[in-house]
Order: structure tokens, then C-alpha cells, then sequence
């Protein structure tokens, strides 16, 4: 008989609730900026004119910048929290990769979820594949901050400029863990949506339905 099992506790749920559209608002804003006059675009990367001006991006240099700067903040205090939150509680045990064979673990529930592999990988509360992506998206946020700080600041900053090959360097980086986390909000949406309304639900009131034995 299914029974209610707690999987995300309160904590847990609202870094991720508030963490979602504060990075989601950080992408929108640095795309008006980046759109916003030629010279901060980056080497051969092109967008079509009219795609932006669908969009209303066009010309929004200003609308972007306060945007990105004011909800930058509440990004990293939300991502402050949380990883204070994760230590003292010890959830990062069940976040971070705990053996060198974890990529092999990860590929093999790339493998279960394209159909190719039958049987399910044996996980605890987050699949390695999981505690992968989960670690990544956290050393982006942090990589975010620190070359947003230097493209931000490059004269006063310029030590940390240097650590990432200097303002072009900083700049480059900056958009390059932009479009990795497009693609991880593309691919973490697919996965919820194939994982089905019990997971989804967990992460909503913190519960899951699972069978008496489990």
C-alpha cells in the first residue's frame, strides 16, 4: 500500500522555489545587456535581429543592467544560505559525488533513462547523475558571481579579471556558464516531467508516494 514519504524538507524546497526564477530573471537581464549594443557580443556569436526584437530586447541596455545587478544580490544571498544550509545540515553528504566511480554510475542512468539500459542504477536519495549536475550547477553559480564581479569592476578588480584571462576572458566565461545553465533548465525540466507528477510533487509539499516496502 503507498504511503507518504518525506523526501525535501522545508529548507531545501525554498532555496530551490526562490533560487529558480532568480536565475531565471539573471539570464533574462544579461541577454538585454548582451544584446543591447555590439560591443559586448562575443566573437562569432550571432543572434537574427528580429529574434530580439520580438522578444523586446532591443535597446534595453539600461532595463538590463538594473535588472541584473539588483536581483545579482539576492542570487548570491539565496546561494549563500543555501550552501551554509547544506553544510551545517549535512545534506551536502547526499548532494556532492561520493566516489571516484560516479561518472561511470552517471552514464549509467543516461543509459536507463534513454531506454538503453533495463535495469535501474542503484541510488540513495539523489542518483549520481544527479549529484553531478546538482555540484556543476553549484561551482557555475559561484564561477558566475566571481567573473560577473570582474566584468563588473575590471579596473578595481583587476586581480580577479586576471584569474580568467582578463575583461575578454571574464566576459567569455560569463556567457559561456550562461548557456550551460539554458541547457541544464532544458534538460532538468525534461527530466521532471519524465520522472511524473510524485516527484514533482516532493519538491511542491516535500512528500512522495512510495510503496509499503520501500
Amino acid at each position: 500500500m503507498p504511503k507518504l514519504k518525506l523526501k525535501h524538507l522545508l529548507a531545501i524546497r525554498w532555496f530551490h522555489w526562490i533560487n529558480f526564477p532568480l536565475l531565471a530573471l539573471m539570464i533574462w537581464s544579461g541577454f538585454l545587456i548582451y544584446w543591447a549594443y555590439p560591443v559586448y557580443s562575443i566573437g562569432p556569436v550571432r543572434f537574427p535581429q528580429g529574434l530580439f526584437r520580438a522578444l523586446h530586447m532591443n535597446q534595453r541596455l539600461a532595463d538590463g543592467m538594473a535588472m541584473h545587478f539588483f536581483f545579482m544580490w539576492l542570487f548570491v544571498i539565496n546561494g549563500v544560505l543555501y550552501i551554509v544550509y547544506t553544510i551545517v545540515s549535512g545534506e551536502w553528504r547526499l548532494l556532492v559525488p561520493t566516489s571516484f566511480g560516479a561518472l561511470r554510475d552517471a552514464w549509467q542512468v543516461v543509459l536507463h533513462d534513454l531506454h538503453i539500459r533495463r535495469e535501474r542504477p542503484p541510488q540513495q536519495k539523489y542518483n549520481a547523475a544527479q549529484q553531478i549536475s546538482y555540484t556543476a550547477i553549484l561551482v557555475m553559480g559561484i564561477g558566475s558571481v566571481l567573473t560577473g564581479l570582474a566584468i563588473y569592476k575590471p579596473a578595481q578588480l583587476n586581480w580577479l579579471a586576471a584569474w580568467f584571462g582578463g575583461y575578454p576572458g571574464a566576459r567569455l566565461i560569463h556567457f559561456a556558464l550562461t548557456i550551460g545553465y539554458c541547457v541544464f533548465f532544458v534538460v532538468h525540466v525534461i527530466q521532471v516531467i519524465v520522472a511524473g507528477w510524485n516527484n514533482f510533487r516532493s519538491m511542491i509539499i516535500g512528500y512522495e508516494l512510495v510503496d509499503e516496502h520501500e
